[in-house]
Formats: structure tokens, sequence, C-alpha cells
């Protein structure tokens, strides 16, 4: 499954990457990659927890970037 997560720097300059469809799952990385990793962890955990409780599990996305010429 495909989720949308954010990833910002923060003030301590640490990354910060959230995901939006599932509330609360934050995880953070001292670089944009170790963030990157370290949210799959925490979304395949909080999947994890949801099924465990027999709650139902948020679709993915099917998303497309598109990307124009900046001029």
């Amino acid at each position: 499954m495909k989720y949308s997560v954010y990833i910002e720097q923060d003030e301590d300059g640490m990354f910060v990457a959230t995901c939006p469809t599932l509330p609360g799952c934050v995880s953070q990385g001292e670089s944009r990659s170790d963030a990157h990793l370290n949210i799959r962890e925490a979304i395949s955990l909080y999947l994890e927890s949801l099924r465990e409780h027999g709650d139902p599990i948020p679709p993915g996305i099917e998303e497309e970037v598109v990307e124009v010429p900046a001029e």
C-alpha cells in the first residue's frame, strides 16, 4: 500500500515525517532518508496495530506527480 507522507526539517535540524492519513503517525530522523525509513516502520507498526484490534485499514493512495518547467 502507498501512503502520502510529509517530511519537514524542524528548527533543531531534525527531519520530522508525518502521515496525514494515519492520525498520530509521526517519526523523525537526523536526515531526510532516516526520517523516510523511520516513517515507513511507523506506518507498518500502525497498520499492524489496526489489524490486531480489528479496526479498518485506511485505503492507500493512487497519486501521480506532474512536473512542469520552472521558467
